[in-house]
Parts: structure tokens; sequence; C-alpha cells
């Protein structure tokens, strides 16, 4: 997919799957119908999305998938995709703004700790000075909307580094904790791996998008 899809037929609503489709899908399905259905729906919601960027109120309703549809139906459509195609960035994307959604004050804490030490992260990831739950809330649903208005690879790139800095406040955080908690510094230590892989995933996604690899 590239941004010369923008001028194909706008469809009249995302594509989408209803309730039993979506239960159906964790079970024995086959991968190959999987991936079909997250690549069409993937492909779909951002070519309406970007066919109609000059409606703020479909990029809203968009940017709030989640929560109209809920985590599950989402997560039936693109969380088996792999982090090299547009519905596994995608499904990156909205889990990471569903985690800042529910755990601003957590979310902006670590961002916080980890602010000093990755300052080019910060400048790219454009969280408003002091970050708070309504900084970070503001940047997750900004990182979602430019896949829709934007340069959707920048919209990828500043996900990643918002995860970049949150990783290394996890990281900062775990060593705080680990002579008291050892256990708790450890899943802090995890966590913060997971953020560094999903802002390698994200990045390795808008390379991919910009030369039309992203699909």
């Amino acid at each position: 997919m590239s941004t010369s899809d923008g001028a194909a037929r706008r469809p009249r609503r995302p594509a989408r799957l209803d309730q039993q489709q979506a239960e159906s899908l964790p079970g024995g399905i086959d991968p190959a119908v999987r991936s079909e259905v997250a690549h069409t729906t993937a492909g779909a919601i951002v070519r309406h999305g970007r066919t109609g960027a000059d409606d703020p109120e479909l990029v809203e309703r968009l940017v709030r998938l989640v929560e109209a549809e809920g985590l599950d139906v989402v997560a039936a459509m693109w969380a088996d995709s792999p982090s090299g195609t547009l519905p596994g960035a995608l499904w990156r994307l909205y889990v990471l703004r569903e985690w800042v959604r529910r755990d601003p004050g957590t979310v902006a804490e670590r961002y916080r700790l980890g602010l000093a030490a990755a300052p080019v992260h910060d400048a790219v990831a454009g969280v408003a000075s002091p970050p708070g739950p309504d900084e970070v809330r503001d940047v997750a649903d900004a990182v979602l909307s430019g896949v829709y208005t934007g340069d959707l690879a920048v919209a990828l790139e500043r996900g990643a580094a918002f995860c970049r800095v949150l990783a290394t406040g996890a990281a900062f955080d775990a060593d705080y904790l680990e002579t008291s908690d050892d256990r708790a510094a450890h899943q802090l230590t995890r966590g913060a791996s997971s953020l560094v892989r999903t802002a390698e995933e994200l990045e390795e996604a808008a390379a991919l998008w910009r030369v039309e690899k992203l699909d």
C-alpha cells in the first residue's frame, strides 16, 4: 500500500467483522483466511481514513476504534499479524494507545523518568513539557491521527520514539526497585525490552511504508 491509494474510490465505511465473525477467528481458522481478513480490514480502514482525512469526526472515530469495537474484536482481526505488515503495525499502535488510555499516570511517570536520557526520541515523539497524563494521552491520539491525516511513516516513527522513551524510563524504574522488590524490577525490565522491540518493529514498518512494501 502507498499514499497513492488515497485516489481510490472511497468505501462507504471501513470494512469490519460482525461479532459472530470476530468470535470465530481465535479458533481453528485457516491461517491464510485469518491473514486475508487482517490485510483486507487494515487496508480498507487506512484507505477510508486517508481519503476522508479532512473529516475530523471520521478521523476521531478511527482513532477510537478500540473503544467502539472492543479490544478483543480488534485483536481478533490484527493481533496475529507480523510486525512488518499494515495490520501488524496498526495493532501495535492501537495497543500502545489503549495502554496510555487505561493508565496515563503510569505512562506519564515512566516518560518523565526516561526523558532526560532520550532527548532525541523525545523530540520525535513530541510530548508537551512537562509530560503528564493529559500530555501522553494527547500524543497517543496524535500518533494514530497521523496514520490517517499525515505521513504514515512519520506516525509510525513517532510511536516508536514514544516507546523508546518509555522503555528508558521503565529501565530506570527497574534499577530503582531492584534492591527492594526484585520481582517487580524483573517485570519492569521485561516491559522495557518489550517496548524496545515494539519500537524496532514500528521503525521497520515505517521503512517498509516509504518503499511501498507495507501491506
